[in-house]
C-alpha cells in the first residue's frame, strides 16, 4: 500500500485544515509514493521510539506530537532533532504527525470525554469552531457528583495513571463537583476561559507552580494529569482505527508506548 493511501485514512479522521496555524502536521519526512507494509503509532517521536521503529523495520511512523516544530536550516548529526530525521531517512521510514487537527476533530478531547474514559454527558467544546462539535477540549457532566479527590481516583483508574497533581484551596476540599472541563495536553492558556464559562474543576496537563497558584486564587480546582496522561490514549485509538480500515491488506500496525516520561520518586 502506498503511503498516500494511509494518509488519506488519517485525513478522513482529522483533516489538516483544522490544525492551528502555528502547528506542523502532515507528512514531515518521506515520500507519498513509498510502499508501506509496517506502521508504528506513538505519542512522540522520541529517540527511543525512532530507534524502536528502526529495529522493527517500520515503513511509516505516526505520532501525535510533531517532531519538527521550528525551521531546520541544516540536517546533520549533532542536533537531536536532525539526528532523528537522518535515522528515519537512512532507514526508509516515512513520518507523519497529526496534532491539533486530531485535538479538534475525531480526536483527543472527544475520546477522553467519551464512555471509554471519563464517560461525560452533555459535552461541548471548550474552544469552539464554526462547525458544531468541532473544537479543542470538552465541557461535560460527570457520571455522578464527586469531590476533587474522588475525581482524581477516577481519572487515575480510567487513564491508567500512577499519579496526578491537584491544585485546590483548602476551603474547597469538601466541595462536590458535577461538571468538569477537560483539555488533554497543555491547558494553561484556557484556564481563564474555563472559569469564565462557569466551571470550577479543570482536568488538563502541563500546569506549573505559578499557574496552579493563579488557578487556586480564582477559585479553580485543577487536576494536572501531565501532558502524557490524557494523550497517550491516541496510540491505541489510532492503532485500532487503522487496523479496522487496513484489514485484508498486507499492512501491519503496531504501537510504541513506553509510558509516562515523568516520575514522582
Amino acid at each position: 500500500m502506498k503511503c498516500e493511501e494511509i494518509i488519506q485514512l488519517l485525513e478522513q479522521l482529522s483533516p489538516k485544515k483544522y490544525a492551528c496555524e502555528w502547528d506542523n502536521v502532515g507528512l514531515l519526512v518521506g515520500r507519498k509514493q513509498s510502499e508501506i507494509h509496517r506502521v508504528m503509532v506513538a505519542l512522540d517521536a522520541s529517540k527511543e521510539v525512532v530507534a524502536y521503529a528502526v529495529k522493527e523495520q517500520v515503513d511509516l511512523l505516526i505520532t501525535h506530537h510533531p517532531m519538527i516544530f521550528s525551521p531546520i536550516k541544516q540536517v546533520n548529526e549533532g542536533q537531536f532533532t536532525t539526528e532523528k530525521v537522518l535515522d528515519l531517512v537512512e532507514n526508509g521510514i516515512s513520518y507523519y504527525a497529526m496534532h491539533t487537527n486530531f485535538d479538534a476533530v475525531g480526536g483527543m478531547a472527544e475520546l477522553a470525554a467519551g464512555e471509554q474514559y471519563l464517560n461525560l454527558t452533555e459535552t461541548k467544546p471548550i474552544e469552539s469552531s464554526v462547525e458544531a462539535g468541532i473544537g479543542m477540549g470538552r465541557y461535560g457532566k460527570l457520571p455522578e457528583p464527586m469531590t476533587a479527590l474522588q475525581v482524581v481516583e477516577y481519572v487515575k483508574e480510567k487513564f491508567h495513571l500512577p499519579f496526578v497533581m491537584l491544585y485546590q484551596r483548602k476551603e474547597d476540599r469538601n466541595q462536590i463537583y458535577d461538571r468538569i472541563a477537560v483539555m488533554p495536553g497543555s491547558g494553561k492558556s484556557d484556564m481563564s476561559q474555563v472559569k469564565k464559562d462557569g466551571y470550577a474543576l479543570y482536568l488538563t496537563g502541563d500546569f506549573g507552580h505559578h499557574e496552579g497558584l493563579d488557578a487556586m486564587d480564582m477559585g479553580l480546582c485543577v487536576i494536572d494529569a501531565t501532558h502524557y496522561g490524557l494523550e497517550h490514549i491516541f496510540v491505541s485509538f489510532l492503532k485500532n482505527y487503522l487496523q479496522e480500515r487496513l484489514n485484508g491488506t498486507d499492512v501491519t500496525v503496531m504501537e510504541a508506548d513506553f509510558g509516562c516520561p515523568v516520575q514522582i520518586v
